[in-house]
């Protein structure tokens, strides 16, 4: 999407990273120039200020589900073997350290193919 305005950061470029500055994951040095650019660019305000609603609604919706212990455990401590390995100078296999942390190592079902013909995943 473009506004067809000449900008110094392309609309492109901003509504591609619109989530890491949603979710400041980026330097302020880029927050500033998004910052700027939104202040001239109304249909890339617009769209933040959509994403950034619907950010809100999620948190409200879904923000108060409990992580599992067991979960948390389970990845506090692949953390911990990761961070260990990396200290140690070794690189920790993924199946390694998770029969290791006393789980598996999770793998996403194979798509299969919908009546559409397009691939879904279960």
């Amino acid at each position: 999407m473009s506004c067809g305005e000449p900008h110094e950061t392309d609309c492109s470029e901003v509504l591609d990273h619109l989530y890491e500055y949603l979710d400041r994951e980026m330097p302020d040095s880029d927050c500033e120039k998004f910052k700027e650019h939104f202040d001239e660019c109304s249909p890339c305000l617009e769209k933040y200020g959509l994403e950034q609603e619907v950010k809100k609604l999620v948190k409200r919706c879904c923000g108060h589900d409990d992580v599992p212990s067991d979960l948390r455990s389970k990845v506090m401590g692949r953390i911990e073997l990761i961070r260990a390995a990396e200290a140690a100078g070794a690189e920790v296999p993924g199946g390694q350290a998770e029969s290791e942390a006393g789980g598996e190592s999770p793998q996403a079902p194979p798509p299969s193919e919908s009546v559409t013909g397009r691939k879904k995943y279960a």
